[in-house]
This record gives C-alpha cells, sequence and structure tokens, in this order.
C-alpha cells in the first residue's frame, strides 16, 4: 500500500512538471509569436475621417494585443510608407489580466491608439508596402507589414 502511494504521487508530480513545463513553453511562444502581417499577430482597427463636403480629414489606428506576460506597450509607434517613417505618439491601456480582474481570460490586453499624421495619407495612398511598429518595456519590438487585404482597405478608406 505504501508503495503503491508513493508511486501514484511520483506519477503524479511527474505529471505536474510536464503540465508546468509544456504551459511554460506556451505561453513564452504565444507572448513572442511571429506572424506575417499585422492582422495576423494583433487585432487592428483602421477609420478615417471626412469633413461634410468629402474631404479627407485624418485617419485613425487602434490596435489589441493580447498577451500573458504584463509587458506594458510604449507610447510610441512607427508608420513605414514604403520605407518613410512616421513617428507618432501613441495613446496606450492595459487591461489586467482576469486572474486580477476577473475578466474571464488569462490574457493582459494591451491596446494602442495613435492618429496617423495627415502628411502620411497621402504616402499611405500611394504605398506599395506599408508597415508598423510598436515597442514593449524591456526592448521587445513589433515591427510587421499590412497584408495585401488591409493595404487595400486602408487605400480605400483614404479616397
Amino acid at each position: 500500500m505504501q508503495i503503491l502511494t508513493r508511486k501514484l504521487l511520483t506519477v503524479c508530480g511527474f505529471c505536474l512538471m510536464l503540465i508546468g513545463v509544456f504551459g511554460c513553453s506556451f505561453l513564452y511562444h504565444h507572448d513572442h509569436r511571429t506572424a506575417e502581417s499585422l492582422s495576423a499577430y494583433c487585432r487592428i482597427d483602421f477609420q478615417s475621417s471626412h469633413t461634410e463636403t468629402g474631404a479627407l480629414e485624418g485617419a485613425t489606428l487602434t490596435l489589441w494585443d493580447g498577451r500573458y506576460d504584463t509587458a506594458k506597450l510604449l507610447p510610441q509607434a512607427v508608420l513605414y510608407t514604403d520605407g518613410d517613417a512616421w513617428e507618432m505618439v501613441a495613446a496606450v491601456k492595459q487591461q489586467p489580466a482576469p486572474g486580477e480582474a476577473g475578466t474571464g481570460t488569462f490574457q493582459t490586453e494591451n491596446k494602442l491608439f495613435v492618429e496617423l499624421p495627415r502628411a502620411s495619407l497621402k504616402a499611405i495612398k500611394n504605398a506599395d508596402t506599408v508597415r508598423f511598429r510598436f515597442y514593449y518595456e524591456g526592448g521587445q519590438t513589433i515591427d510587421l507589414p499590412l497584408n495585401t487585404p488591409d493595404l487595400e482597405y486602408w487605400k480605400a478608406q483614404l479616397q
């Protein structure tokens, strides 16, 4: 009976260690994931605004990035249009993970909001490639291009 209990505790301990190792590995890979485009990495929303006469007035970009770590977004971003850089100051907000706030998920939601410079709007309309870069505390930089459908959507919004 004592040997059976010892074996059972050993197996349970080993299983808990495996779950911990694979769980930590999953969390690390999610927070350091790779993607081929901005919308594959996080949720984005691009909106343009027009005057009453229909003239283009401006555009905003909002992105939401769910992460398991608590690294905060830095309030800076860079938009690249065919290599030209447009540096911007962003508004950022972090929604705590549910363990802290009880929202039902274990991810911390980071939100970045930025008004695109007016001069960049014409450059976006004419661009073949558009990239967006944003930063996290601790030195992590996310620098991803728009995929073709997103770029076409942005261009249509700016007409």
